[in-house]
């Protein structure tokens, strides 16, 4: 089947061609006729199948009858990234080259002037995270009652960085008589209530099983020790002992270790950089631009860039950490092995991540083969216990709402330790000897804290209370107000 047996309008099989694709992929094969005939369509695919394509060609099509109004986008595209959000951008220049519509990018990042300016034009197209959407409404200057289309990508990130609520005010904005496209990789039941909930009568196409890894990539686990320093001396041998390697992306789980491994690479000769969440967008837009264009071989990044971004030849990924969620080690070696090409994984594992691999190979349903020596089973430790869903999760891609910056940012899990109250002491407080961990930190000698999602941060010591020292205003009589009785 060809993209002209699709229904598609000439201008878009034009553009399409122009681009240098002739066969669609399943997805776009099975989901574009439908959503030409208006239809709601679940789409099921795991990454790097064309899931960008499958709506926006759809799209542009029906777009060519009428006309956008100033602030009432005719198309709304909801993203959980900004890098997803552009990328999706930039999908549309290309097909749309014979098109003149308006297209808008909404996201955090970026001054709210230019944003406003565009959508006060009339936008026929508007491609935007939860967080700056909902910001541009609430200031008033953005109507929802004109969408006609609503377009929900990744919607199983969306579900990991805590959107799911702005997802359901959204869907309650726009009119019910909207058509919505909804893609996801995965279906938790969280997801599935929100298309029971916001979808009508939706055709399913699922062109792959759930959770599973495309069979153009070779996955490979290695040994480490537990230490850090273990960990980047395996990975660094690991890239040097690399076949073919054109280039490489390296995940973290943590924002802090991205920058830990980013100095490391650099310091021994490596062509690298960094991305995560807390760099600001100029940084992040630079970082991923010198990837794409080869002009560095090497990109260590937190899970921002595990979802969808279309970098299609890259060869090699490597897990510098076990992710924490199965769903995750899906998305992240999606990132190479895309588009038939083959593709080369390698994941570092530890004692502490045990379990985590054990999730990861019952959800794929297959094992993972060892490169070297298996790690050794008498070493094996317990993992440490993790919170909520672990890991450095202030958001699964590092900043608090889609990397989005402003008033709305609230990631839904959170890395930072919650402390048990300590015990209050009735005042006035006696003098205390010098605790056992004043003692070692006199001595120079800190200990590691082990907190949720497996950290192993050096903190530096670990003082109780006050130690010696009491502040003045603990000490302090407190009045308590009268009790009023009733009888008063």
């Amino acid at each position: 089947m060809s993209f002209s047996d699709l229904g598609l309008s000439d201008k878009v099989q034009q553009a399409v061609a122009a681009a240098g694709y002739t066969t669609p992929t399943p997805i776009q094969e099975q989901a574009i006729p439908h959503a030409l005939q208006r239809r709601d369509v679940l789409g099921i695919a795991q990454t790097g199948t064309g899931k960008t394509a499958a709506f926006t060609l759809p799209m542009l099509t029906l777009l060519e009858s009428g006309r956008a109004r100033a602030r009432m986008p005719r198309t709304l595209i909801l993203e959980p990234t900004r890098e997803l959000a552009a990328q999706v951008e930039e999908s549309f220049i290309k097909y749309g080259v014979n098109h003149k519509l308006n297209v808008a990018l909404i996201i955090g990042g970026v001054s709210f002037g230019d944003q406003d300016a565009k959508l006060t034009r009339g936008v026929d197209v508007l491609i935007a995270t939860p967080g700056r959407l909902l910001d541009h409404f609430e200031r008033g200057k953005l109507l929802l009652t004109g969408i006609e289309v609503l377009v929900i990508d990744e919607a199983d990130r969306m579900l990991d960085m805590g959107f799911i609520p702005d997802i359901e005010r959204i869907c309650r904005m726009v009119p019910f008589t909207r058509q919505t496209l909804f893609f996801s990789a995965t279906m938790p039941p969280e997801i599935q209530r929100l298309v029971d909930t916001f979808l009508h009568n939706p055709v399913k196409i699922e062109v792959a099983r759930q959770s599973s890894t495309a069979s153009t990539i070779t996955q490979r686990l290695v040994a480490s020790g537990r230490e850090p320093h273990d960990k980047r001396e395996v990975l660094r041998r690991l890239i040097r002992d690399a076949t073919d390697l054109k280039n490489a992306i390296i995940f973290c789980n943590r924002k802090r270790d991205v920058a830990v491994v980013h100095r490391s690479l650099e310091r021994h000769g490596f062509s690298v950089v960094a991305l995560h969440g807390d760099m600001d967008q100029r940084s992040r837009t630079q970082a991923l631009d010198r990837f794409r264009a080869n002009d560095v071989q090497l990109l260590v990044a937190s899970d921002v860039a595990a979802r969808g971004l279309d970098i299609p030849d890259v060869s090699h990924v490597f897990n510098f950490d076990v992710p924490h969620h199965p769903e995750d080690y899906v998305h992240r070696i999606g990132r190479t092995g895309r588009a038939g090409r083959s593709g080369y994984t390698a994941m570092i594992v530890t004692s502490a991540d045990v379990r985590a691999l054990a999730a990861i190979e019952g959800m794929t349903g297959q094992p993972i083969a060892w490169e070297g020596e298996p790690l050794d089973p008498n070493a094996v430790e317990e993992e440490p216990r993790r919170g909520g869903r672990g890991g450095d999760r202030r958001s699964r891609d590092g900043r608090g709402r889609s990397g989005e910056s402003g008033s709305r940012e609230r990631g839904r899990g959170r890395s930072a330790e919650s402390a048990k109250p300590a015990d209050v002491a009735p005042h006035p407080l006696p003098k205390q000897p010098a605790k056992p961990a004043l003692e070692k930190a006199a001595s120079g000698k800190h200990e590691r804290s082990h907190g949720r999602g497996g950290r192993h941060d050096d903190d530096g010591p670990n003082f109780v209370g006050f130690g010696e020292h009491v502040p003045a205003f603990v000490l302090q009589a407190v009045r308590l107000p009268k009790k009023v009785t009733a009888e008063e």
